[in-house]
């Protein structure tokens, strides 16, 4: 039985960070608000150790932060995060990407399209909304594997993490979705024509406009 306890424990702390982090990112539990380990643990039906140990990886994740006197608090919306965040995106997977082109297989480009459609469908039902940034990444996780730079696609992932709750903010309240097809189908295409030069300008841009409406949308926010 000793060899089982390690397995159930990992799965209750998993399960715990998955429901933290679906609250903060849909905007349940709002930036600045305390979470508090024995009410989450009481909510939850488990005890205080998985719940520790979700606080501690979500704070990796940048959506929580751990405060003196104050304990675990879910991260506010920040302008010059979304700068950051965006603009790092923008370098690293326009590079991956020039790095992915000349070695994408047509299996590669299938699989794209495969996830593009699904991340298409997910768009028109709202219920889908908590698929939205998953599907959006792995359809871009598609094209930059290619690139065959695991530590970059490692440090890729984590932003996309980071950026989750904006993206989502976003596609929900900018009337973001009929761009991010549009942009998500010329890219593809750009990419099966091999296109580096205008399938990296087009991503760069697909990035930071993004980032642009975002920005405005965290400074209403914060303003209201």
């Amino acid at each position: 039985m000793s060899n089982i306890s390690p397995i159930i424990h990992k799965t209750r702390t998993q399960l715990v960070v998955e429901a933290l982090r679906e609250r903060i990112l849909s905007g349940d539990i709002q930036g600045g608000e305390p979470l508090r380990q024995s009410a989450i643990a009481e909510q939850l039906n488990v005890s205080r150790i998985p719940v520790r140990e979700a606080l501690v990886q979500l704070e990796a994740e940048g959506l929580i932060n751990f405060e003196p006197h104050k304990g675990a608090t879910a991260t506010l919306l920040s302008v010059e995060q979304v700068s950051e965040l965006f603009e790092l995106r923008a370098m690293i997977e326009s590079d991956l990407l020039a790095k992915a082109i000349p070695n994408l297989t047509d299996n590669d480009l299938d699989e794209a399209e495969v996830v593009l459609a699904q991340l298409e469908l997910a768009f028109k039902l709202k219920e889908s909304v908590a698929s939205w940034s998953e599907l959006n990444t792995r359809f871009h996780t598609r094209l930059y594997q290619a690139a065959n730079r695991p530590h970059t696609m490692e440090v890729v992932n984590g932003l996309n993490t980071n950026c989750d709750r904006y993206i989502r903010l976003q596609l929900l309240f900018t009337g973001g979705i009929p761009i991010a097809e549009r942009e998500h189908r010329v890219l593809l295409e750009w990419c099966k024509k091999r296109d580096i030069e205008k399938a990296t300008t087009l991503l760069r841009e697909h990035i930071l406009h993004a980032s642009a409406s975002i920005k405005k949308l965290v400074a209403q926010k914060i303003k209201s």
